[in-house]
């Protein structure tokens, strides 16, 4: 394969080769090797680097600046490199084409093709996207170098199926530990089972009812799930530990410490012999008054949608530059061992891009 990227194909068929470098989390040196390569090699973008963060800019002095934004990681590969293309020639298949290799093809098409836009551009390629918030290279990139990320409005070209997806919803996860009694199982009564103490933690979980909140005219869906529960020493011993692993995704018009509380408070009561906050980032709110983000809607056409998983949209508010998702891939097949895209909606994502920072 020819590590060099070729930015004058088009964004379907550079899809396909961003897709066959593996990027799985931590492991995107290369794949930033060549973005940065490809992007030196343009004399109207200024280029910095920062560990595997690749940061390109215009330097027209237009009144407004536009930052499109995307992460180069993918979850592990399962089987799903190289990439293919169907026999119908339209869906292409492999690790990382939804999420978000098509997406951050579209980024290097603009900035391979765009010279003069009408707003001055900023290109942010960055990893460790799909793992813990300490290890996101956009994080690393704002703490560090945060003029880099100057502008006025961002697009995160995760996946949206070519719609506009505002905001995005809070994660929280914690860890909560119940503890008991070892004993050996033919003698139970002896111990205190920590798994069966934990029961009224999953009780409580499985009674829970979502809130659905609208925010800035969009209706976001909140979620409360037990995603991991560990306990157990052997097969014939009555376990003296257990913990319940639990992510709250909640909607951007709760505080980071709101949704703290209500976690806290939701479980009180319950046997919990330490609460563990293992991770947790904001969510942010729509943003779609603000004029660059209307006038981008009108563009794209149709209505937005609520974001209902957590993107690095909030890291964009965080910074006071208000953000929205806008990518070609479908969302549902994030993560999934036969993800795929619509390369039909690669080449539409380019051309509205494009159309819109070309307009008079």
């Amino acid at each position: 394969m020819d590590r060099t990227l070729d930015l004058t194909q088009d964004a379907a068929r550079l899809t396909a080769q961003l897709v066959d470098f593996a990027s799985p989390s931590g492991s995107e040196k290369e794949l930033a090797d060549a973005v940065e390569e490809a992007l030196r090699a343009l004399p109207h973008l200024t280029v910095e680097r920062y560990g595997n963060n690749v940061v390109a800019r215009t330097n027209l002095g237009r009144a407004e600046r536009i930052i499109l934004a995307g992460h180069i990681d993918t979850v592990p590969i399962a089987d799903n490199v190289p990439s293919r293309l169907d026999e119908d020639g339209v869906t292409l298949w492999g690790c990382g084409t939804s999420d978000m290799k098509s997406g951050v093809a579209v980024q290097l098409r603009i900035a391979q093709t765009l010279t003069e836009p009408n707003r001055d551009l900023t290109f942010v390629f960055y990893d460790n996207e799909e793992v813990a918030a300490h290890l996101n290279g956009l994080g690393h990139v704002a703490d560090a170098h945060p003029d880099w990320l100057e502008g006025d409005f961002a697009i995160l070209l995760e996946g949206t199926e070519g719609l506009v997806e505002g905001g995005c919803q809070g994660t929280l996860r914690v860890i909560l530990k119940v503890s008991g009694e070892r004993a050996h199982s033919a003698r139970a009564w002896m111990g205190r089972n920590a798994i069966h103490a934990a029961s009224p933690i999953l009780e409580r979980l499985a009674a829970y009812e979502p809130r659905k909140p609208v925010v800035d005219g969009l209706e976001f869906h909140e979620g409360l799930n037990a995603v991991a529960i560990e306990g157990g020493l052997a097969k014939n011993v009555i376990p003296d530990a257990c913990a319940v692993t639990v992510n709250f995704r909640y909607a951007p018009d709760r505080s980071m410490e709101e949704a703290e509380r209500f976690v806290r408070d939701f479980f009180a009561g319950c046997p919990i012999d330490e609460f563990i906050v293992d991770d947790h980032t904001g969510g942010a709110r729509p943003g779609l008054t603000h004029p660059a983000a209307a006038a981008f809607l009108a563009a794209v056409g149709g209505e937005a949608r609520p974001k209902f998983g957590w993107t690095d949209v909030s890291r964009f508010s965080a910074l006071g530059v208000p953000a929205v998702n806008y990518g070609p891939g479908n969302p549902i097949y994030a993560h999934k061992i036969d993800e795929r895209v619509d390369t039909r909606l690669i080449l539409e994502a380019e051309k509205v891009l494009a159309s819109w920072l070309t307009a008079p």
